[in-house]
């Protein structure tokens, strides 16, 4: 679907979409508790439902509702091939629960997914009992449990997610167990997990991020649980404001543990108008400077950092580029060639982009089926000297399925 976004002033107060992170692995938590849970707040995106499909699939009882949803979990499994559509998340989190059931599980995927290398879960998988294999390093991966526990090392330089992963599974294990991790990025993601385990009755022990102890036949408890707000998606919103209006962004939780809550630092070092309080945060159109921002621990961020960076007066330099190849798209190429098309220079230096702020111009640019992309250029059209047409636009149903919705409200003009 392509829809076109005109130059517009946004104003208004609008509620940031749920966290699709934390639903993931709320909904994991949930599964694997004997009894019924219920979170409130969930996220429906694509990557959501893949996570609510695959927890039926292993023989949860799911009843979604407009902002709840029931799981009823420690039920028998159903389905022996669980797809995850395009969640690299869901992959990584799902497998190592698959691995704690004693049948051949075949984990699927569609799109992009297909193309990012598996040889991670394989291997971590193995060293812990259990029998896997890919398909030449790509899905499909097959795994049959149970997983044992004991030792395993793994690298976290590229994702953090396999570990989320392994923490969830690992308590149900028969043994005790040790994670050693090397290089880990995206710490903030692994707080995020052991938040919500926490949160389920789990203890995990994490030794300054590099080594993480888990005590096995622990039980998960049903629970009533909250997913917070997400930064990812209400980042852009705060963007908005920046670029052409005056908006307020509701429900972020400011002591939240997600990396993307940097979108703060990085507004306020671009000299956008700020004002914070503890459930809303408001952002007023300013004249924005460049700055430099270090991405690597928030790689999700580089898209409405790219963003903002085309209206301020100079070069912008963005660090954590190596954090980009392996997302939905090439997110530096993509970011480049589609921000090229609307009269803005983004450059890849070693580790960094470098962006050269200027007259944002209109065109017809494309998403590279990729989320992130499509909502960045979206919200860079809302102070371009002309529209902006936004080829394979229905990606955003990934993360966040109301963002042009949310975009109206504050009074973008968007056009389908």
């Amino acid at each position: 679907m392509e829809r076109s976004v005109e130059p517009s002033s946004v104003r208004g107060e609008i509620k940031a979409p749920p966290s699709k992170s934390m639903t993931q692995r709320a909904i994991a938590a949930a599964i694997l508790a004997d009894g019924q849970s219920l979170l409130l707040n969930p996220s429906y995106c694509d990557d959501s439902l893949a996570a609510m499909s695959i927890a039926v699939s292993l023989g949860a009882r799911v009843e979604p509702q407009a902002d709840k949803m029931k799981i009823s979990g420690g039920g028998e499994l159903k389905e022996k091939k669980l797809n995850c559509g395009e969640s690299g998340l869901a992959i990584r989190l799902f497998s190592p629960i698959a691995a704690l059931f004693d049948e051949e599980i075949t984990m699927t995927g569609s799109g992009s997914l297909k193309k990012r290398p598996m040889n991670m879960i394989v291997d971590a998988l193995i060293q812990l009992g259990v029998k896997s294999s890919g398909t030449d390093g790509f899905l499909p991966v097959t795994i049959k449990g149970p997983i044992k526990g004991g030792r395993c090392e793994i690298d976290g330089s590229v994702s953090s997610q396999l570990l989320s992963g392994l923490l969830m599974a690992l308590p149900l294990a028969e043994e005790n167990s040790a994670l050693k991790v090397n290089n880990l990025k995206s710490k903030p993601y692994i707080d995020m997990t052991i938040e919500v385990l926490k949160a389920f009755g789990i203890t995990v022990i994490n030794e300054d991020y590099g080594l993480f102890r888990i005590s096995g036949k622990q039980k998960y408890l049903p629970v009533t649980y909250a997913i917070e707000s997400d930064w990812s998606g209400g980042s852009f919103l705060l963007v908005a404001g920046a670029i052409n209006g005056n908006v307020i962004v509701s429900g972020l939780r400011t002591d939240s543990f997600q990396s993307d809550m940097g979108i703060l630092k990085a507004l306020e070092k671009a000299g956008a108008k700020l004002s914070i309080s503890e459930s809303k945060i408001e952002v007023s159109k300013s004249d924005l400077r460049a700055f430099e921002f270090d991405a690597t621990e928030s790689p999700d961020l580089f898209p409405p950092l790219v963003a903002l960076a085309s209206y301020c007066k100079g070069v912008t330099r963005l660090k954590g580029v190596s954090r980009l190849r392996h997302k939905e798209s090439d997110r530096a190429l993509s970011l480049s060639e589609e921000f090229g098309k609307m009269n803005i220079k983004v450059e890849v230096s070693d580790d960094y982009m470098i962006v050269t702020g200027g007259e944002v111009q209109g065109a017809r640019v494309n998403s590279h089926d990729d989320h992130r992309i499509a909502m960045a250029v979206a919200v860079a059209a809302l102070g371009a000297s002309g529209t902006v047409f936004i080829k394979d636009s229905h990606c955003i149903v990934k993360s966040y399925p109301g963002f042009f919705d949310d975009l109206r409200k504050i009074g973008a003009v968007v056009h389908e």
